[in-house]
């Protein structure tokens, strides 16, 4: 993980050191000395990253190289951010001679030049550390295959998919069994039970998607609930699959009102519902009434849990539960070979007898646990198929499982530390996202993105490149598909709640991120990225930061908690850093973002999403020179024309926003600006508008997708269609009624001529 993190920022300080020479000025040979050091270190760092987990000493070290890469990184980043305060200040005293401009400059050049020596000083003793301390063993070398890119630009075939997990059929037929009991009268319950990995999810996915049991029921739905149980959250997704709910409803509804709704709905339905990773019996207790027991005969309510006693607590019969066994040895032999060797042409492979012996060897330490099994055979899927390669891994496996009891997360943890850098990074963030979370794939490419996780290779798009990354993890089955596209790519994904804990505790040892769960959490004295998953109620985020000294890289929140006027004021000084802003489910609600966003011009992603919300972006949005994705949902929200200036947008997606048209005064004094100057966009969703007018959209040629609503026929001119004829690369067109009525009569006419 520190490896990354040393690789990342030794990348960002030598594209800043051709960018930003002139700014640098005599620092310069301080910069280039510490990004050096840099380079040094990431060797250093490969086997570290790995023994660092279990053994004190390197542990200690590694985490040192870390804190003075964020420190080094912080400083780098505050002076650049002065210096931009400084051009701003300047910049309204033109009158003021150079010289003037000067002597202004050199008080930061100073101070940067200190600090950056400081810290190379501070460098040169960790590293003389290793052969001080008995550190010298540590060499360059590593298991991890970690300059091994992800270089095959061809899709990858779609892994094994839950439907095909071997050794659940008996499971299966039983499952079916109990939800298709036709002497059942009015609602039953029926429970699947047995700790986590076994496949309880599998097994009732596997059940709820066959045709026949689709078709027993008149209406079926299926909930992740977790150990995050909010009962309104869980009674709208139900809701949202068995009957039409208006907007208003969806953002109105208390949960008493909306479990009265469905309780109504229901009990006139012969209906499925299963509840999946129950933790509490509270969780049944609060929501059986909103499942009537006077519905039609054979409804029914399946709950998957770790928990004997929640099972029983909601189950009437032990005849309707069904406890999951572990594999015996054969079906953990037959599934071994089904994920090592997924994408092979043949569907039974051939081992030499050693290679059959070490598999067997390796399976028989997962212990029947089929989730153990599919990542440790994604792992040796990656690997070369001879004994050298496979007597490695087991004995990796056993270092691991003499380290403690845990032989699941031990085995878990084997996989991680596998993992090449760029892709430990894209692993653990996932973990921000909460449990049992269908996590949009589109959007977990973007942060990576913006966080700096994907390294660039040769002329590819980075967000190519980010897909790649995410099939690697699907294929090393670290991550899971949640859903396809109509073209068979991955729409959303999930991680299984076992590398979720596996991802939250890694990341916590390496101050990665912190998940802020309840208000009498203790926080590290430095936080890089902070996750809010609950709802602060009536606290407020920047209560979570008050006695940090925290420079926040990213602020995700999933809680629905919003940033008033006086959180701004407090979080000023811990967010002026910031690199991502996510707050994905803001509450209803006007969202007006504070003038002086401006300043934090390290800001590449800013995502508000809500139900219904408004959001006006101010003025200074235009100094936001380092952002590549502003997405404001489905919130009507007001865009200054000032957005052009934004040279390194990729993603616009604003489906709702209205652009403000240019003043003839302020084109006058600002020159003109127009859509053209967005020339790295690839995706754009906006209201129509002047915007439209001429030829500038023809001119985006990396445009791939192109969302248009509220689109007046008075935008679509000869020339809106030429420029539409000039996006070579574009994939997908999404009209409106009128442009898509417009475009119909053109065809026609030009038809019939």
């Amino acid at each position: 993980m520190a490896e990354g993190t040393v690789t990342f920022f030794a990348e960002k300080l030598s594209n800043l050191i051709l960018q930003e020479a002139s700014v640098f000025g005599e620092v310069e040979g301080q910069i280039k000395l510490l990004r050096d050091e840099l380079k040094w270190m990431r060797l250093f760092l490969r086997d570290a990253d790995s023994k660092g987990v279990y053994e004190e000493r390197v542990k200690l070290w590694v985490n040192q190289i870390r804190s003075a890469t964020h420190e080094a990184e912080d400083v780098i980043d505050e002076f650049i951010l002065n210096m931009d305060h400084r051009k701003r200040r300047l910049n309204t005293l033109k009158f003021l001679p150079t010289c003037v401009g000067m002597v202004d400059k050199l008080p930061f050049i100073h101070e940067l030049n200190s600090r950056v020596k400081d810290i190379n000083a501070k460098i040169g003793a960790i590293m003389a550390n290793r052969s001080k301390y008995g550190l010298e063993d540590l060499t360059a070398s590593s298991s991890s295959t970690a300059d091994q890119a992800v270089s095959h630009k061809e899709r990858r075939a779609p892994v094994v998919e839950e439907s095909d997990v071997v050794g659940i059929d008996d499971g299966a037929k039983k499952v079916k069994q109990m939800l298709m009991k036709e002497e059942t009268v009015g609602r039953s319950v029926a429970s699947i039970f047995g700790m986590g990995g076994l496949g309880k999810t599998t097994l009732a996915k596997k059940v709820y998607n066959q045709r026949d049991v689709h078709g027993h029921f008149d209406c079926k739905a299926w909930v992740y609930v977790s150990q995050e149980f909010r009962a309104r959250e869980i009674l709208l997704a139900i809701a949202l699959q068995v009957m039409s709910l208006s907007d208003e409803e969806k953002k109105e509804m208390g949960e008493d009102e909306l479990g009265k709704k469905l309780c109504g709905y229901l009990g006139e339905k012969k209906y499925l519902v299963v509840m999946d990773d129950v933790w509490s019996s509270e969780v049944w207790t609060r929501l059986q009434p909103r499942f009537p027991d006077q519905a039609k005969d054979g409804s029914i309510v399946l709950i998957t849990t770790r928990n004997k006693e929640i099972a029983l607590h909601a189950t009437y019969s032990e005849e309707f539960i069904y406890e999951l066994r572990h594999m015996n040895d054969d079906e953990s032999w037959q599934l071994f070979l089904k994920k090592a060797f997924r994408g092979t042409s043949t569907t039974t492979p051939t081992l030499t007898t050693e290679l059959k012996e070490l598999g067997k060897k390796i399976v028989t330490k997962c212990k029947g646990l089929p989730l153990a099994i599919v990542v440790l055979s994604g792992l040796l899927s990656t690997k070369e198929k001879t004994k050298q390669s496979w007597e490695k891994v087991l004995a990796s496996i056993e270092w691991h499982l003499d380290q403690g009891p845990d032989s699941c997360m031990r085995i878990l943890a084997l996989s991680y530390n596998d993992l090449p850098y760029y892709l430990k990074s894209c692993f653990l963030y996932c973990g921000i996202f909460p449990e049992d979370f269908e996590i949009n794939v589109w959007q977990l490419i973007k942060l990576w993105m913006a966080e700096g996780f994907i390294q660039r290779r040769g002329k590819e798009r980075l967000e190519d490149i980010a897909e790649d990354y995410m099939h690697e993890l699907i294929h090393r089955s670290l991550i899971q598909v949640a859903d396809r596209r109509l073209d068979g790519r991955v729409k959303s994904c999930r991680m299984h709640d076992l590398l979720r804990d596996l991802a939250v505790k890694q990341a916590k040892d390496a101050n990665f991120f912190e998940v802020h769960e309840n208000m009498d959490s203790t926080f590290p004295i430095s936080i890089r990225r902070l996750v809010i998953n609950q709802n602060l109620i009536n606290h407020d985020i920047s209560q979570c930061l008050h006695n940090s000294s925290s420079r926040l890289r990213s602020l995700v929140s999933f809680s629905g908690s919003t940033i008033g006027k006086k959180s701004w004021g407090s979080l000023r000084e811990h967010i002026k850093l910031l690199m991502v802003l996510n707050l994905s489910e803001e509450e209803v609600g006007g969202h007006v973002l504070p003038g002086d966003i401006g300043q934090l011009i390290h800001l590449k992603f800013l995502c508000i999403k809500g139900y219904g919300s408004h959001v006006k972006l101010p003025s200074s949005i235009d100094r936001l020179v380092n952002l590549q994705s502003l997405d404001l949902g489905t919130n009507d929200c007001n865009i200054p024309h000032s957005i052009w200036k934004l040279k390194k947008l990729r993603h616009l997606e604003c489906p709702f926003g209205k652009v403000s048209s240019q003043s003839q005064i302020n084109e006058c004094v600002n020159d003109y600006l127009g859509v053209e100057q967005l020339t790295n966009l690839q995706t754009l969703a906006l209201k129509g508008g002047s915007w439209l007018e001429g030829d500038g959209l023809g001119k985006l040629t990396q445009l791939r997708i192109l969302k248009l609503s509220n689109c007046s026929i008075s935008y679509l001119k000869t020339e809106f269609f030429e420029s539409i004829a000039k996006l070579a690369v574009l994939e997908i067109l999404c009209e409106t009624p009128t442009l898509r009525d417009h475009l119909m009569g053109t065809l026609q006419v030009e038809a019939h001529s």
